[in-house]
């Protein structure tokens, strides 16, 4: 079964309220696999914060973690939530759009 749309945008607009959150997808994105301990240190947020941030962003679907060497747990940014979001609020624009088009033909007579 195919997840809500509403609701998975609902959960990635939520992670992406926070800053620290958005910074850490972007350093997943630049840096590629990545543990809590180095994204923290790229960061200006703690270890503890950075492991927080990262299972709020798990429970949004926008990251992964796998087991690396030793006890290492590299995290991995995943994109299909943001594009399932992204066709969400395309879908919503293209029913502004129409309604506009219409109030604007209806001004014009």
């Amino acid at each position: 079964m195919r997840p809500d749309p509403e609701q998975v945008s609902a959960s990635v607009f939520a992670a992406l309220a926070d800053t620290n959150r958005r910074a850490i997808l972007a350093a997943l994105a630049e840096f590629g696999p990545s543990t809590a301990t180095e994204l923290s240190g790229r960061l200006s947020v703690t270890r503890q914060g950075v492991a927080k941030h990262l299972g709020l962003l798990a429970d949004a679907g926008l990251v992964t973690s796998d087991a690396g060497s030793g006890r290492r747990v590299l995290y991995r940014h995943r994109s299909e939530p943001i594009k399932v979001a992204q066709s969400y609020l395309a879908a919503l624009a293209a029913d502004w759009d129409s309604s506009l088009d219409r109030l604007s033909a209806f001004l014009a007579d």
